[in-house]
């Protein structure tokens, strides 16, 4: 498992973020940007018909308009989820991920709970689901993967979580 951080010029939060937390650190551009990919599709299929007519208007142009937003919706789903892992991994700025992540992670700790959760596979299991799942947004282009598995797998930057609470 290549878990090792790198030289990021902005902390490291996780190296491996379940999806559910990258979804709920979504800014309001990453979900604009979602919104204007899924807007491309229909959009390009409207202007090459009426610039480029193939004749087939009606339900076989409403079908391509369908399949072309849901691929388009995909590519923006997407492009906003690598936006926010970047983030957590330190490459891109990560002040506002920071701030809200200590704050979750006072929350969890005041209720007694683990900060990434609990699983209920065994270690070796959590261990290769890691092994997958971290690093796998940078491979988007090749294979969509997720991390859905609750494990203690995570690379993290000193400072990220003050001293005095871990």
């Amino acid at each position: 498992m290549n878990n090792q951080l790198h030289d990021a010029p902005y902390p490291i939060i996780d190296t491996d973020p379940i999806f559910s937390r990258v979804v709920r650190y979504f800014r309001w551009s990453d979900c604009a940007i979602a919104a204007g990919f899924t807007a491309l599709g229909p959009a390009m299929m409207y202007w090459l018909e009426r610039y480029q007519p193939t004749g087939n208007t009606g339900k076989p142009l409403i079908r391509a308009m369908k399949a072309s937003t849901f691929v388009t919706g995909t590519a923006g789903f997407l492009t906003a989820y690598q936006l926010v892992c970047l983030r957590f991994t330190g490459m891109t700025e990560n002040a506002r991920e920071i701030k809200k992540y200590r704050i979750e992670y006072a929350k969890l700790k005041a209720q007694g709970k683990p900060m990434h959760g609990v699983s209920s596979l065994p270690l070796s299991m959590q261990r290769t689901a890691a092994s997958y799942s971290t690093w796998a947004f940078l491979n988007f282009d090749v294979f969509p993967m997720f991390n859905f598995v609750n494990h203690p797998y995570h690379g993290q930057s000193e400072g990220v979580i003050p001293e005095e609470d871990k």
